[in-house]
């Protein structure tokens, strides 16, 4: 092998990133959910996987919005949360180890989501301060069992601060004032608002397939 001088090694190196960068994103595999042409879906409370207690709760409440503007039917999740409670299932670990035979037995939807919520809540990282809501998505067949889908999203309040002027004292305070801001206000609920919209919403890439009652679209 030809001995690299440093600048040719360099130049290499950067020739890899730049290819490495340029790797898109492959389209997703519908055949399946095709297939299963779902209509309705019944969504568990997410699993929490963050330190936030509100964080499983707080996604929770949004998700029905994207759901239904993406054409499908979502059973009331208050009713499914109460449904569960009545029989004993007090959480959404526990809900989570209900089968999906079992689920379709008692609440007859075509399709279950799971969902993971990975990162809750705000951050402080000496010169910069933000919250951010990360959560993972797995739609499944409750008449066969198979995987339809699978997503994942990212929101951050950090998308759309700036930082102001007056060097690093100014970038100190900036950050300590958004982290007294976010904790007060409680910005994660927001956030995760913006979150689940773009796990869930049928215009995204790789994203939901449009159900039945939404608006036609181009074919993907």
């Amino acid at each position: 092998m030809p001995f690299l001088t440093p600048l040719k090694a360099l130049a290499a190196l950067a020739c890899a990133a730049l290819l490495a960068g340029c790797v898109t994103k492959q389209p997703y595999d519908y055949s399946a959910f095709k297939e299963s042409n779902p209509a309705s879906i019944l969504v568990l409370p997410p699993v929490n996987k963050s330190p936030d207690v509100k964080a499983s709760y707080s996604v929770y409440s949004h998700i029905t919005l994207p759901l239904s503007e993406a054409g499908y039917y979502v059973l009331p999740v208050a009713v499914v949360d109460e449904t569960f409670k009545q029989n004993g299932l007090m959480n959404a670990d526990e809900i989570r180890e209900v089968s999906p035979q079992k689920l379709y037995e008692i609440f007859a939807a075509d399709t279950v989501l799971y969902i993971d919520v990975t990162e809750y809540g705000s951050s402080y990282k000496i010169i910069s301060s933000e919250v951010a809501v990360s959560a993972t998505a797995t739609l499944i067949d409750l008449r066969s069992g198979k995987e339809l889908w699978k997503g994942v999203a990212r929101a951050s309040t950090a998308e759309q601060q700036q930082n102001s002027g007056g060097g690093l004292a100014g970038i100190l305070i900036t950050a300590l004032v958004n982290q007294v801001m976010n904790t007060l206000s409680d910005r994660g609920h927001e956030i995760a608002g913006i979150t689940s919209h773009r796990l869930l919403s049928s215009n995204a890439m790789n994203g939901i397939l449009p159900g039945p009652r939404a608006r036609p679209t181009p074919p993907r």
